[in-house]
């Protein structure tokens, strides 16, 4: 039997395949690292107050503290996005968990916040890296019919790293640990779930589609699949089951591709510029919605938003995203996001009433984990060719990281401009915006990875039988 033939029998095996223990052990994998991209995301927010009130920066170096590890996610998705499509996923796979790790260890012993930006920027390409790498090995081992909840239940564990910073900084704030020590601690504990996970990620084999479809060892990917599951696999006799490889040139070039990195990219960018700006922001929100509250009342109710509102939506989000469609539950995120905030923008005194005002601000949060900052995760590992996969997810990813950057770096000079009437108008129209690139995808829920990226159909025979990928 050809290599060609076993190869595309481990596809339809994973197409068709029930959910089982392996399946489990990729998802706390990668999940894992997910919620130590949302925990060192979203606890430099608690972590500024603190750094304020002993360095006294300026509002400049406030911005850039916060966002510094944002900017150079775009650096970690696309390299690593692109390395993992040429030299395989498990090449990359666990190594940026280790920067993480030892970024995080550096953030808590840096002595000055020159110190503290560099490693925040290190900290920023582990994180970066990690974003088309799980994803994209999530969505390949999961079958057709449960793929978008597989990925995104990875995804929903940063609503544990979400909720944990907070929970962590209000047990540290509490017991009154000195504040030159608080954020410090806050930042170091960053690398212990990415340290417990390093090790399993290098023991994973290396993704059974990769293997068949761009290295051509049919073999050798049936053997990997059947010792990861257990399981003797049976090649399929039907099918082309060919090599496909496709050089960044190619995949540039191709109008369908571009056209989709409009529409994932896109929405992205929209999503993180909200997302974010409000998240690593909520404290100075709160401050400005309740200005005589102390730090730990504005982190108990960051707390209690996160916990109400966003968690349900991540949960809500896996457990309907196949039900639903990836597309359409993209779609109704960012309807539910705008409507959220232009009620927050349009009604009077809204913003002077603690309790209207955080049953929409957390409407808000609901609707963006039931919604697209679930599925930006989800449709990029999706969409793009076994060869090009991590490619595009990454640019997808680092697209959006710059949202993020530019969310969080300028969210305290539009607050302090605007207000926050006007802050949640801005959001509502990138929301808005987000609902129109999102017209430009196709719909992959039920598909099989090969059908919706119709990758066969797009790459020409020279370039699916290219023994090198051109970098």
């Amino acid at each position: 039997m050809s290599q060609e033939t076993i190869g595309r029998g481990v596809v339809e095996a994973l197409n068709e395949a029930p959910i089982g223990r392996f399946h489990m052990r990729v998802l706390f994998t990668a999940g894992m690292g997910f919620f130590t991209d949302a925990y060192d995301l979203f606890i430099i927010g608690v972590a500024l107050a603190l750094i304020k009130v002993e360095y006294h920066p300026s509002a400049f170096v406030i911005g850039l503290v916060g966002s510094t590890a944002l900017i150079a996610a775009l650096l970690g998705a696309t390299i690593f996005g692109r390395i993992a499509d040429v030299f395989g996923r498990k090449a990359v796979y666990g190594l940026e968990a280790a920067i993480m790790a030892v970024a995080a260890i550096g953030c808590a012993l840096s002595p000055n916040l020159v110190w503290l930006i560099g490693w925040r920027f290190v900290l920023g390409i582990g994180i970066g890296g990690d974003y088309p790498v799980s994803a994209v090995i999530m969505s390949e081992y999961s079958n057709r019919k449960n793929r978008g909840r597989l990925v995104s239940m990875v995804f929903s564990m940063q609503a544990l790293g979400l909720i944990m910073g907070p929970a962590i900084a209000l047990v540290i704030l509490a017991v009154g640990v000195p504040t030159d020590i608080a954020w410090r601690l806050m930042l170091g504990l960053g690398a212990v779930p990415a340290l417990a996970v390093i090790y399993l990620r290098r023991r994973m084999p290396e993704s059974p589609r990769y293997m068949a479809r761009v290295q051509g060892k049919g073999e050798a990917a049936a053997e990997a699949l059947s010792s990861y599951t257990r399981q003797q696999l049976t090649a399929g006799e039907s099918g082309q089951g060919r090599v496909t490889r496709l050089s960044l040139r190619q995949f540039i070039s191709t109008p369908r591709y571009l056209l989709l990195l409009v529409g994932t990219a896109g929405s992205w960018f929209m999503l993180d510029y909200t997302f974010y700006g409000n998240s690593i922001s909520s404290p100075l929100i709160l401050k400005a919605l309740a200005p005589h509250a102390s730090l730990i009342q504005d982190t108990a109710l960051t707390l209690l938003v996160f916990s109400l509102f966003a968690l349900p939506g991540y949960v809500m989000a896996f457990l309907a995203i196949d039900r639903i469609g990836h597309r359409r539950l993209q779609f109704l995120g960012f309807a539910g996001m705008a409507a959220a905030f232009l009620a927050i923008g349009l009604i009077p005194g809204i913003v002077k009433a603690v309790a209207p005002f955080l049953v929409l601000y957390g409407i808000s949060y609901f609707f963006t984990e039931f919604g697209p900052n679930t599925t930006t995760f989800v449709i990029p590992s999706e969409l793009y060719p076994v060869s090009a996969r991590t490619t595009g997810h990454g640019i997808s990813a680092g697209t959006g990281k710059v949202g993020a950057f530019i969310g969080t770096f300028t969210f305290p000079v539009v607050l302090s401009t605007l207000g926050l009437s006007g802050v949640m108008l801005i959001a509502t129209s990138t929301a808005v915006l987000g609902i129109l690139v999102t017209f430009l995808l196709p719909e992959p829920s039920g598909r099989t990875l090969e059908d919706v990226s119709s990758e066969d159909e797009t790459l020409s025979p020279v370039a699916a039988s290219m023994e090198a990928v051109n970098v």
